[in-house]
């Protein structure tokens, strides 16, 4: 992807910036398109909100580090975050208020969960430290008691005298960049309708400032400052990199130009798929293309994670294209960040696809797609390719185009299991001419009938290349595995009992069927966050990562759940409780990787990880993503699932080779109700509540200890865990399908 970049601060002015008239926080990305690029022209910044969280500023960091350049100045006016017990102890006496206020102040400097962030941290404690970030807290002068102040206005100024205001429902949070939704609207002074406007919230602005408005209190509070200085300052402002790219915006003439690149490329597309001259498929990738051929190109690539499906699937194409040149391709992925990857790839067999999802870089994407379709209906294409998401083709203005499809098509899909689905499924009515599904995972857990339907479609499997084979012929690499027992709380173990027995309640058989309410699927999964979000998990890591806080290469996943059900005042996610703990009580460089990061900002962190600026990644789902990071070399799985298939292919993301990486270590944390001895001296009947989660956890032991080179250390508490809860070994695993529910 080439843009073009904003040129740096000289002559420009916030005129020259292209700003909307509105912004909504869930369609546009407000860091990137407003705060990031506004900030760099401006020399000074107004900002009145409701609350303050000084998160926000890690978000802007690119605009601010320019700011900071040119000397720019920030005016802040908040409100404190009072809980009801700050007021009461206000209203009767308690406490002054200002020693309230300065203590819910401070409760809002809360550590940062990423390492990342320390210098932006850093950033801020110098802004304030050189006197160009003031911050004062409004009290309104309410008619009953305190009230809130609730306004949300912001003034931009540049050093021409332009200035833009905004105004809506967004505080000053990294919540309502990222989650909220947020809407406001934004005014220009050089614009003739809107200068009134701007000149009045100046104004308004100015007189709370100075404190002349008589409906509310305004103070300063210095020793939450000067507290805050010390926390943050570690030393000068060092250049920072963007979040976020700045890109400036295309104008008509460049977008047309591009899409006239682009169509010629296409055009002068008569092969198709050409399989590079200095890629050599194994002997295994061949096979399954040669069985596809003999399936009348149709059927399925189950490949272990690691093991090299995507350019299976492209020599598919390849082998395809040779005898088929007329074709239309359509291949779809579960992510952008997939078909971004998958576009790479396709670009090195000499296709230039037409790539489809909400933030491509080809903006026109479905008018590309159309005129394809058109032109390859009239014969007037031999072929084209069109990769996209899920939700892409999904979509009923995509699926109307591929109804119009006329033949020779192919459809390729990668993480195939996926379309078991019922929505999914239901975009599988297309009769294409060839078919082809690659998954690691490709039986459906627990859904017998979306996996019939996936075979019924695509066919027969071509090649079955597992992990055992694809480590024991060197395409992974081994690995030791190490199971750390964990055991649930006491409050958090009564929580599960109970929900055990309202879970039992909505489970029968009917007609040899199970069924499963809908008030039962919820408290399963409500249950399941107990043992994902369990206490002792992030206490036994602290306690592991005494050991490892030197070395690097790591990766933490961890699952989407809260921590401590036993504090209601501690919501708080796992993944940020960790990242906290490591990059401040142990010192240690680690950063977050998820889906909230944009594809630049992931691949920057990969960077960083591999010359071990990072030394550890703390990641939600990004072993089920298809993210490739193969220089990890030891993994510490808290996250739980109950899905065989789907630990198997966390397992080979962790294997993948990369240069000096003979191994991988997985340290798997196993969450057992109970110790073994109290279970041991304890009535049977609690047993039986607990029998799901122990036997989930047995069977992806046994899976992982299997392959692992270290087999033997497993075994004896296996087998402890086996004899203490009475459980047989079967065929299947432990867990039979009525007991896996409850």
């Amino acid at each position: 992807m080439k843009y073009k970049k904003i040129y740096k601060r000289s002559d420009m002015s916030l005129q020259d910036i292209a700003l909307k008239t509105e912004y909504r926080s869930f369609q546009d990305d407000i860091a990137q398109d407003f705060y990031i690029p506004a900030l760099k022209q401006a020399v000074r910044y107004k900002r009145a909100v409701g609350f303050f969280s000084s998160s926000i500023l890690s978000m802007i960091t690119a605009g601010l580090y320019e700011f900071y350049q040119h000397e720019g100045k920030i005016e802040l006016l908040a409100s404190p975050k009072l809980s009801r017990k700050d007021i009461e102890a206000i209203e009767q006496g308690y406490a002054a208020r200002e020693t309230v206020i300065e203590r819910s102040l401070r409760r809002e400097l809360l550590d940062y969960e990423d390492f990342c962030t320390l210098n932006r941290l850093n950033l801020l404690a110098n802004l304030i430290a050189d006197k160009r970030l003031d911050i004062k807290i409004v009290v309104p002068k309410g008619r009953k008691g305190i009230g809130m102040y609730h306004e949300k206005v912001g003034l931009l100024e540049d050093s021409f005298g332009n200035i833009v205001a905004f105004s809506g429902s967004m505080n000053e949070s990294g919540n309502a960049l990222e989650q909220n939704y947020e809407s406001f609207d934004v005014f220009c002074s050089w614009q003739e309708a809107d200068a009134a406007r701007v000149m009045q919230k100046s104004a308004d602005f100015t007189r709370l400032w100075y404190n002349l408005d008589s409906h509310a209190s305004v103070q300063t509070f210095p020793e939450v400052t000067s507290y805050l200085v010390d926390k943050y300052r570690i030393g000068p402002v060092k250049p920072i990199k963007e979040i976020y790219p700045v890109y400036h915006p295309q104008s008509d003439e460049q977008i047309a130009e591009t899409v006239d690149d682009n169509e010629a490329k296409v055009e002068s597309q008569k092969s198709g798929f050409q399989i590079p001259k200095e890629l050599r498929l194994y002997s295994y990738q061949q096979q399954a293309i040669n069985s596809w051929r003999q399936h009348g190109y149709r059927g399925i690539f189950d490949m272990a994670t690691g093991t090299g499906k995507t350019l299976t699937g492209l020599g598919a194409l390849a082998a395809l294209c040779e005898q088929k040149p007329r074709l239309a391709v359509i291949i779809v992925c579960p992510y952008q960040h997939l078909v971004d990857q998958w576009g790479e790839d396709i670009e090195k067999f000499k296709v230039h696809p037409i790539i489809g999802h909400s933030t491509s870089p080809q903006h026109n994407y479905k008018e590309r797609l159309r005129w394809a379709v058109f032109s390859f209906n009239l014969e007037a294409r031999d072929f084209f390719c069109f990769i996209c998401t899920n939700a892409t083709f999904a979509a009923d203005w995509a699926q109307a185009e591929f109804a119009k499809l006329k033949e020779p098509s192919v459809l390729v899909v990668d993480e195939a299991h996926n379309f078991g689905a019922e929505k999914l499924m239901q975009t599988l009515q297309k009769n294409y001419t060839y078919r082809l599904a690659l998954s690691a995972t490709m039986d459906r857990h627990n859904d017998p009938e979306g996996t019939e339907c996936l075979y019924r479609f695509f066919g027969d499997v071509c090649i079955h290349y597992d992990l055992g084979r694809a480590i024991q012929e060197k395409k992974l690499v081994p690995y030791d595995y190490y199971p750390v027992v964990i055991y649930l709380t006491e409050t958090e173990l009564k929580k599960y009992q109970q929900l055990t027995i309202e879970i039992g309640k909505g489970i029968y058989k009917k007609k040899g069927k199970i069924i499963v309410t809908q008030k039962a699927k919820t408290l399963l999964l409500k249950r399941s966050r107990i043992v994902a979000g369990a206490m002792n998990k992030v206490e036994k890591l602290r306690e592991m990562m005494l050991e490892f806080k030197d070395k690097h290469d790591m990766l933490i996943y961890c699952g989407a759940a809260q921590v401590g059900i036993e504090d209601e005042n501690l919501d708080i996610r796992q993944i940020d409780y960790i990242s906290r703990m490591l990059n401040f009580e142990l010192e240690m460089r680690t950063a977050q990787f998820t889906s909230k990061e944009s594809m630049d900002e992931r691949a920057r962190r990969i960077e960083e990880f591999k010359s071990h600026d990072i030394q550890a990644l703390v990641a939600i789902k990004c072993l089920d993503e298809g993210v490739n990071i193969p220089s990890i070399r030891t993994a510490f799985i808290l996250a739980s699932t109950t899905n065989p298939k789907e630990y198997i292919q966390r397992r080979g993301r962790v294997l993948r080779r990369y240069p000096g990486k003979e191994s991988a270590v997985i340290y798997d944390f196993i969450t057992l109700p109970r110790s073994l001895d109290e279970v041991r001296n304890s009535d049977a009947a609690l047993g039986w509540h607990e029998l799901a989660l122990v036997k989930n956890e047995l069977n992806r032991m046994v899976e992982f200890r299997n392959l692992a080179r270290n087999f033997y250390v497993s075994d004896h508490l296996i087998d402890e865990i086996r004899d203490t809860y009475n459980i047989p070994i079967t065929e299947t695993g432990f867990v039979d399908e009525r007991e896996e529910w409850g």
